[in-house]
């Protein structure tokens, strides 16, 4: 039966791969596969309308169509607003980039279109985001989902919220003075740090939605970091303050938009404290260093107490 379905999986591929469902998919995704569902007009309902899941999608096909083209693919946005499943997920087929993007999701309560532009990063990041990949042999092309956060802030929100189409976005009403302080403090023009500062909101509310998942009653914050630091590099989806560390550390590095990610090399593209940076870096909460002696440092034992890497 396992045979059945991977060869089922492959047949989706060959045959164009339309929308799955995300109950079935071995696609990577934003959220593990869950049960999760808020149909349109429901009570649960009260997150965005279509209008403005429609304008933050148009954004990210306006922005992002020409940068997957200069990888030699087309970007295909499957707007399935009347999807009820919560989550999102990517897809290859040929030369098509894929996102599945369910109405589900945009209805949740906690989603702002800040937010919705970051699960659409997410996502991005599988297809863009470059190493660490998936060990998985169907989904080999894929950034692994720390990375996929990662890219996220790292690259991915800096374009679209330049984007004239992302100002009048809704976003997290609640500014978080953490954030606030360490934006000011890593980027010295006002309008990086307002990215910063944004793209950091939009990490804060999506935790929102990965409490209401696992049933959560702790919330994460930016100055209680994950101290955990893993034996290997984890492939699944991280835990809600992980992931959290992983929004605000993006949004922190001082990397341009612009530097490309290498498939094969972590560090190009991105801060590491191999390449000089001491802020910026991938939690060691999913992060595993190829060189992980690196951390010896003083330094850098500090930051391993916080949970980043080097």
């Amino acid at each position: 039966m396992k045979r059945n379905l991977i060869l089922s999986a492959v047949s989706v591929l060959l045959l164009g791969a339309p929308a799955l469902s995300a109950s079935t998919y071995q696609y990577p995704s934003f959220l593990p596969p869950n049960d999760m569902r808020i149909p349109v007009g429901s009570t649960q309902s009260r997150g965005m309308d279509e209008a403005q899941y429609d304008k933050v999608l148009d954004a990210i096909q306006r922005v992002y169509a020409p940068i997957v083209a200069k990888h030699g693919g087309v970007l295909q946005i499957n707007r399935l607003w009347a999807d009820d499943t919560v989550n999102a997920s990517a897809q290859q087929s040929g030369n098509k980039f894929i996102l599945n993007m369910y109405g589900g999701l945009a209805r949740h309560a906690d989603i702002t279109m800040d937010g919705l532009s970051l699960v659409a990063c997410h996502e991005l990041g599988h297809h863009l985001g470059g190493a660490p990949k998936s060990s998985g042999w169907y989904n080999s092309w894929a950034s692994i989902e720390g990375e996929a956060d990662y890219y996220a802030t790292l690259k991915c929100l800096r374009l679209i919220f330049a984007d004239p189409g992302a100002r009048s976005f809704t976003q997290a009403r609640d500014d978080d003075q953490v954030a606030i302080k360490d934006c000011d403090a890593a980027f010295s023009s006002p309008g990086d740090r307002g990215v910063c500062i944004r793209s950091a909101k939009a990490g804060k509310s999506v935790t929102s939605l990965f409490m209401d998942l696992h049933h959560e009653t702790t919330e994460p914050h930016f100055d209680t970091p994950d101290t955990a630091v893993v034996s290997q590099m984890y492939e699944d989806h991280p835990a809600t303050q992980c992931r959290l560390d992983t929004y605000l550390q993006g949004a922190l590095c001082a990397q341009p938009a612009s530097a490309p990610l290498s498939d094969t090399d972590p560090a190009v593209g991105a801060c590491t404290r191999g390449g000089g940076f001491t802020t910026g870096l991938r939690p060691l909460c999913w992060y595993k260093p190829e060189n992980p002696e690196k951390l010896s440092s003083p330094g850098a034992a500090f930051s391993a107490l916080r949970g980043l890497a080097w």
